[in-house]
């Protein structure tokens, strides 16, 4: 049968397993250890209808857009799920991210409902010009300020059903923003249809069956493991910070759960895996660790090839636009790609899943309006990815020009834009080299960063490093972020760095070299390098 809401996908699973646990939330006891509190699927479901009558009481009606700040807890899916199923249109928008492009981004939106915790209601009564359109208030609290009413009082303790709204074709279930890591945050406008098949893609990868047990480290994965039948735990950590994550709680958390299925930034498991290293811990019950949201150096899928005795990492590729669109494991990359990833020949991402199309053109800064007016690219050669799957999103909310910058449409297609630069081998795999915005270009000769870093990351002393244009000097140049947090760089570094670009064709010409103590990073994944603010601030504003 059909689901053309994506809610419906719990009904079918509190049907087929309607005691098995769904969704879990870590909770800290007094005296030590975790207590873990879940709904069964069926309590899931019955949850999802209460809330739905509750919100239809307080005023939400289907297509309305509703602003959602609630933090994670065991109704953090219920109520989302509960909106879908309604009809509304959930607006998420990172909370981290900087106040101009946040309250750009919901003036822009327009919801005209607000649901979040007490703090988010307080902003909204200082800032009341910004939340202007909104009419229904909702708090997850006790209290929001003034006209605002709380979803649980008065919830009915009885389960009755609740009719799933049926989506039209342009029926929008959702508006992410992104983070706004390599620009302005977009808009993406999501359908049912889109998160139906981002589930079915992501469970034929990576074989997932209910009888898997997620952790997800990014709040909305669980949207897709619940639609499968998983069972899912919210950790012990706060999703917005993902780099300030605690291992030790992450390590319990993941071993009281017997986890099978980890997804997340790079940045959770970085520290997960230098703290398992540190204690000689290993994690048998995992078998996938996904990884997501910048490229994942070799040495992090060296150490889970020690600590995962019974799995492997993995690192798709995709987009909030467009996800998944490839993917590949940590033990492929060890024993295929290793030596040309540190070679700077870029990051091999995998071949693009089942039903993905993808193409490398040449790459350009203008609007395309048809594939006959792209050039595409042979094996090897490095320019922009194209893809087009049936996960495509198709439009920027209210943006139109960033639309006909990021699509091309052809007939009943569209193809995305990705903004990143690659090539594919010979086998068929992709291969990153970096964001088109990012590319250095000195006397017709392009450096591309992804290619260019990998040298340099391989000194002991570094722990990122970021490829920028010189502006003064005309020539390409590297920032290095050193592991130890120092500001310096003492002669023997220099040199060192120095000799390590002649040991490469793609970096020979490199010669300038400077220092930041942290680079800044995206507010969602904490792992995006913003290489555009450190050229900027390398060069003195200019």
């Amino acid at each position: 049968m059909k689901h053309n809401n994506v809610s419906e996908l719990i009904d079918v699973q509190a049907r087929k397993h309607p005691d098995k646990a769904s969704i879990h939330c870590a909770k800290k006891r007094l005296i030590g250890g975790y207590s873990y509190p879940s709904y069964t699927f069926l309590e899931l479901e019955e949850r999802i209808n209460k809330l739905c009558h509750k919100l239809v009481e307080l005023g939400v009606k289907p297509r309305q857009k509703v602003l959602f700040f609630v933090k994670q807890n065991l109704d953090f899916c219920a109520i989302t799920y509960a909106l879908f199923r309604l009809g509304a249109t959930v607006v998420f928008i990172d909370p981290g991210m900087k106040r101009e492009y946040l309250f750009n981004a919901i003036k822009e939106v327009s919801p005209e409902v607000l649901i979040g915790i007490p703090k988010v209601h307080f902003i909204r009564y200082m800032f009341k010009d910004i939340f202007s359109s909104i009419k229904v208030f909702i708090t997850t609290g006790t209290f929001g300020g003034p006209n605002s009413k709380s979803i649980y009082r008065g919830l009915k303790s009885k389960n009755a059903g609740f009719e799933a709204f049926q989506p039209e074709k342009n029926d929008l279930a959702a508006i992410l923003y992104t983070s706004g890591g390599t620009g302005a945050p977009k808009g993406v406008e999501y359908t049912h249809d889109i998160f139906i098949n981002q589930s079915k893609m992501l469970q034929r990868e990576f074989r997932l069956t209910h009888d898997d047990f997620d952790i997800p480290g990014f709040p909305l994965f669980s949207f897709f493991t619940l639609s499968m039948g998983m069972s899912s735990c919210i950790p012990d950590m706060d999703p917005s910070k993902p780099a300030e994550v605690d291992p030790a709680k992450l390590y319990k958390n993941i071993t009281d759960t017997k986890a099978s299925f980890l997804a997340g930034s790079p940045a959770i498991y970085e520290k997960l895996a230098d703290y398992c290293l540190k204690y000689k811990l290993t994690i048998p019950n995992v078998k996938y660790l996904v990884m997501f949201g910048a490229p994942v150096r070799v040495s992090l899928h060296k150490k889970y090839a020690k600590i995962l005795t019974n799995g492997t990492s993995y690192t798709p590729y995709g987009a909030t636009e467009c996800l998944p669109v490839s993917n590949i494991s940590g033990k492929e990359i060890l024993s295929t790609h290793q030596k040309n990833i540190e070679n700077g020949e870029g990051t091999c991402v995998g071949k693009p899943l089942e039903g993905v199309q993808l193409k490398i053109i040449e790459t350009s800064d203008d609007n395309i309006d048809s594939l006959k007016n792209i050039k595409e690219l042979s094996t090897h050669e490095i320019g922009e990815i194209i893809v087009h799957s049936p996960n495509v999103t198709k439009a920027y909310f209210k943006n139109e020009r960033a639309t006909k910058s990021s699509k091309i449409y052809e007939k009943d297609k569209v193809w995305h834009r990705m903004g990143d630069v690659g090539y594919l081998d010979g086998k068929g795999n992709l291969w990153f080299c970096g964001r088109q915005k990012h590319i250095v270009e000195i006397k017709n000769q392009k450096y591309y960063p992804n290619q260019v870093e990998t040298v340099f990351n391989a000194h002991s002393m570094v722990s990122k490093s970021a490829l920028i244009k010189d502006q003064k000097e005309n020539q390409p140049a590297i920032v290095i972020e050193r592991k130890d947090k120092l500001n310096i760089i003492e002669p023997m570094l220099l040199m060192d760095l120095k000799n390590l670009a002649q040991t490469n064709e793609k970096t020979k010409n490199i010669q300038k070299f400077y220092v930041q103590s942290q680079f800044p990073v995206d507010v969602r994944h904490n792992i995006k390098i913003d290489r555009t603010k450190i050229e900027h601030e390398i060069n003195g504003g200019q």
